[in-house]
């Protein structure tokens, strides 16, 4: 009843980049030859064919993965992601599997089921029945607006950004940080003495930035520490894979067989049509991969985080919370993704 929600923000997000893919096929193999970095220092020197990302930057641009965080760069900034992306959409053969369609055929899908239900509903009990009805429609055209909270004040967030590098660059000026993204490893008390009274923050900044690089290259974060640095999860140990079924929670209904592809970072991430994703977690940064994934699998969420939510909306099947999934399963096995049992099968080969 929720596929193809209109009035969702990431979802048009999304669908405009679909656009964007569209107007790039005259220049196909420019965008499929060369590497998502290239193309983004190219679009910046100002020499790319024209398809329209200036316009899709200046309403979305403010966006990445990880986009709470203010310390990571936005897509106005480093374009890469998007011309990863686009090089997947341009990847899409089949024109039922293109992203509108997909969504198109949700929506429609949806519409049948409410049809459905308000029969079956008016048949029970004609006044509730009408009033159920009622609700169901309300809940399909407001249920997309869930997003509009969180991407209302990522412009605030895009504008601190802003102002924080500009003082960070006045900072290297003055020979007191190595790099004007520095600043985002200084408290703000440390930044305004820096500012004020000519503290050299280098050293600072330069250990505090070794230290952010070296947790990065950890592959899992515990979900949860007790006080003495315990790992709550490893106290209870997943039970091992029965005949090549991982266990999870059902994300979104459906069912799904594909090859996998197991992706740590969405930072020019390689997703063939028809492939299934295979994440630690997922956020709107993540969700272009989603329109042409066959299925998806997180190790964690909620029925009503943001990855099974949107996975819903373009009725690909989801299981979400399976433990250790990017380690379990390795990209180009076969698997069946059970949205419905919560299930993920390694296929024999």
């Amino acid at each position: 009843m929720l596929g193809g929600m209109p009035h969702n923000v990431t979802t048009e997000m999304d669908l405009a980049l679909w656009a964007l893919a569209v107007r790039a096929r005259e220049h196909r193999d420019l965008f499929l030859g060369t590497p998502p970095e290239a193309l983004a220092a190219a679009y910046a020197a100002g020499e790319l064919p024209d398809i329209g990302l200036a316009g899709f930057l200046a309403k979305y641009g403010m966006r990445a993965a990880a986009e709470i965080d203010v310390g990571v760069p936005r897509w106005e900034e480093d374009p890469a992601p998007l011309f990863a992306t686009i090089a997947n959409y341009l990847r899409v053969d089949d024109p039922g599997q293109a992203p509108d369609a997909r969504f198109e055929a949700a929506a429609a899908r949806a519409e049948r089921m409410i049809g459905t239900l308000a029969r079956r509903a008016r048949a029970r009990r004609p006044v509730r029945g009408r009033l159920a009805v009622f609700l169901l429609r309300r809940s399909r055209e407001l249920t997309g607006l869930r997003e509009i909270g969180k991407f209302a004040w990522l412009p605030a967030l895009q504008a601190a950004r802003r102002q924080l590098l500009l003082v960070g660059a006045d900072l290297v000026r003055q020979s007191r940080l190595e790099q004007a993204g520095d600043i985002m490893f200084l408290t703000l008390q440390e930044a305004g003495a820096a500012v004020r009274d000519g503290i050299d923050v280098r050293p600072v900044a330069a250990a505090r930035r070794a230290e952010h690089e070296r947790e990065a290259r950890r592959r899992t974060v515990p979900g949860a520490l007790l006080s003495d640095g315990t790992d709550v999860e490893a106290l209870a140990p997943a039970p091992p894979a029965r005949d090549g079924v991982l266990t999870g929670m059902s994300g979104a209904a459906g069912r799904a067989t594909g090859r996998a592809r197991v992706i740590r970072d969405p930072m020019g991430a390689h997703l063939e049509p028809g492939e299934i994703l295979v994440a630690p977690t997922t956020d709107p940064g993540w969700t272009p991969l989603f329109m042409t994934a066959a299925g998806l699998v997180t190790e964690t969420g909620s029925p009503v985080a943001h990855g099974p939510t949107v996975a819903r909306e373009y009725g690909i099947p989801a299981v979400i919370c399976v433990r250790d999934a990017t380690a379990e399963i390795r990209t180009g096995q076969m698997i069946t993704v059970d949205g419905t049992a919560g299930t993920v099968r390694v296929e024999p080969e």
